[in-house]
């Protein structure tokens, strides 16, 4: 009877420990957050420095994101009668969503509201975080189609 209370009990000491790890992780992540940096594995492994960076806000339990793909600034459009071939090239490497999120211990899990891309309903992306003062390293591992084949890293300061 002892050990099972002493079991009992340090079951809810573990699973208030997560819940504390995981509201202090949650707390860390809020706030501004500009990209500076992608890291890609596979076959086009290398490491890329935006020339426009992107911005993720992270508030209690929503999140956004704008960003531009791509180490190369993107085309100007002209005022008038574009190309189907002009827009594509500038607005392929455009991103932007918005999401609810959550994290248990250091994985994020975030739910699509609303997004540039399509989205599936039911859309979901799991992501690693790791917090280093003020730099957020965000590694997307899983979403709502499995895992990620080859996975990145974002490398993100906070701005406020």
């Amino acid at each position: 009877m002892k050990t099972s209370l002493k079991v009992i009990a340090c079951m809810a000491a573990l699973a208030v420990l997560i819940v504390v790890q995981s509201a202090a992780a949650q707390g860390k992540l809020e706030g501004v957050w500009k990209l500076t940096e992608v890291t890609f594995t596979g076959p086009n492994a290398g490491t890329v420095t935006p020339v426009e960076p992107g911005i993720w806000i992270f508030a209690k339990k929503h999140s956004c994101f704008v960003a531009v793909t791509g180490d190369k600034p993107r085309p100007a459009l002209p005022q008038k009668d574009a190309t189907d071939v002009q827009k594509v090239a500038t607005w392929t490497q455009f991103l932007a969503a918005a999401n609810t999120y959550e994290v248990k211990g250091n994985t994020v899990t975030s739910h699509s509201i609303v997004s540039k891309n399509p989205i599936k309903p039911g859309a979901f992306g799991t992501a690693d975080i790791k917090i280093e003062g003020n730099t957020l390293y965000l590694t997307p591992k899983t979403n709502q189609d499995g895992p990620i084949a080859n996975p990145y890293t974002l490398k993100l300061v906070r701005l406020e």
